[in-house]
This record gives structure tokens, sequence and C-alpha cells, in this order.
């Protein structure tokens, strides 16, 4: 057993890095959409309690982190305490499919200002959000392609696969996906032509499956689909919840 003076050492580092992990920023959207008829797309990185430095880029989400064709403006600022920071994310005109909607990360690095306490743990937090590049003139609608999915059931020994498929343009990001009560994936993200397979634990009951999902919207807001299945592919309708 660890003595009482280590034990509450200890414990006083815990609640010192908790206190020192917090985020002070705090971003007004949960992802952007850039629209290619436009040059720029904006957002407001809001401070809370303490001076800081915020360090922004744009990258591919790919093992290499490598630079995405966008630039952030600054990239690099000073936000005091109880004000706000808009970013301007511009493209830089090249470097992106035009023929369907793709996704790149905006990071937001929040560096603390220097403590002047002794002995502090002071730690940069990073925050990421998906920037969604729609091209211009792309056809279709976002907000139709969750009821364009394919989905369907389908058998691979004795697993019981959910299948679903995008043939839209768009990408669709989804939340508590479930056949009958059974939760398939609590979340994912389904790019444009792109077919993906979630295996169910346990076989759904015989007579008519049931499924259910939501898809998150351009605002973050979700919307809730239903859809009869079976091994045949059948497209989801969009379902009003009651007040």
């Amino acid at each position: 057993m660890l003595p009482r003076s280590i034990a509450v050492s200890l414990g006083l580092l815990g609640m010192l890095m908790a206190t020192q992990a917090a985020a002070s920023i705090s971003l007004n959207a949960t992802r952007i959409v850039f629209d290619g008829d436009h040059k720029e797309a904006n957002i407001t990185v809001r401070n809370g309690n303490q001076d800081v430095l915020i360090q922004s880029w744009v990258d591919m989400n790919d093992a290499s982190a490598s630079r995405a064709p966008f630039a952030v403006t600054p990239p690099l600022a000073r936000v005091f305490a109880k004000e706000q920071q808009l970013l301007r994310i511009l493209y830089e005109g090249t470097g992106m499919p035009t023929d369907r909607e793709s996704v790149v990360w905006l990071n937001v690095q929040e560096i603390p200002k220097a403590s002047e306490a002794e002995n502090t743990l002071q730690l940069a937090i990073r925050q990421r959000i998906k920037i969604f590049y729609r091209p211009a003139g792309l056809p279709g609608s976002a907000l139709q392609a969750p009821a364009q999915l394919e989905w369907s059931l389908a058998k691979h020994g004795a697993q019981t696969l959910l299948q679903v498929k995008n043939p839209t343009l768009y990408h669709v990001s989804m939340a508590d996906i479930k056949v009958q009560a059974q939760l398939a994936s609590d979340s994912s993200m389904i790019a444009p032509g792109e077919a993906k397979q979630f295996p169910l634990k346990t076989p759904p009951a015989a007579g008519p499956v049931q499924l259910s999902f939501s898809s998150i919207n351009d605002y973050g807001a979700q919307n809730h689909y239903t859809a009869p299945l079976s091994g045949v592919a059948t497209h989801a309708t969009e379902s009003r919840l009651k007040p």
C-alpha cells in the first residue's frame, strides 16, 4: 500500500492534470460544409476562461496526416478570455475531386498561456471536425442521400450481415443503426459509392425485420429513418418522431 503522503500527492497531481487538460476553447459547429460555389467557409472559435494561442490547419486524415489543399487564416492567433476568433477556410482551387463530395479535417489546437506556478503540467488540446467539400454543380442532394442508401440482409456462413451501399455522390453520417432492437453500429459514415457490412451478434427473429437509424444533417441535427429488411436491397424512409 502507498504511504498516505504519496497517495495524497498522486491524487493532487491527478486533479491538477484534469484541470489543465480541460479545453478553454469551443467551436460553434460540429461540421463544416464547404460549398464549391463559394470561395471560403467560416467557423467561430469561442474562448472561455483564459488567454490562449490557437493554431489551425486542415489535413486529409490519412496515415501521414498529409496537407489538404486548403488554407486557414489566421493559422495562428491569440484569443483572449471571453472573446472569439473567426477562422476563414480557403480552397486553393485544385486538388479535390469534382465529381463527388469529399471529406477533409479541420484541426484547431489550443496552446495555453504558460503557467506561473511551478511543477504544473499543461497540455495542448486539439479539436478536430470534418469539412465536407461539395463541388459546384454536384447533382443530387445531401438531404436526400440517407433515403437513397440501399440496405439488405445477407448470410456469410452462420453469420448474419447487415449490408448498406451508398449510390449517391454525398457522404452519409449515421448513428444508432439498429435491426429490430439489436444495435449494429453506434456510428458510421459511408462515402459516395462505398459499401459496408455490419455483423449482427444474433440473427433477426423470424417475420418482418425492421431497420432504423439516424442520419446527421449539414447542421448537426439528426433525422430518423426506418425500413423493412430482407435479402433484397431496400430504401429507408424518414420517420417523424412524435413530440
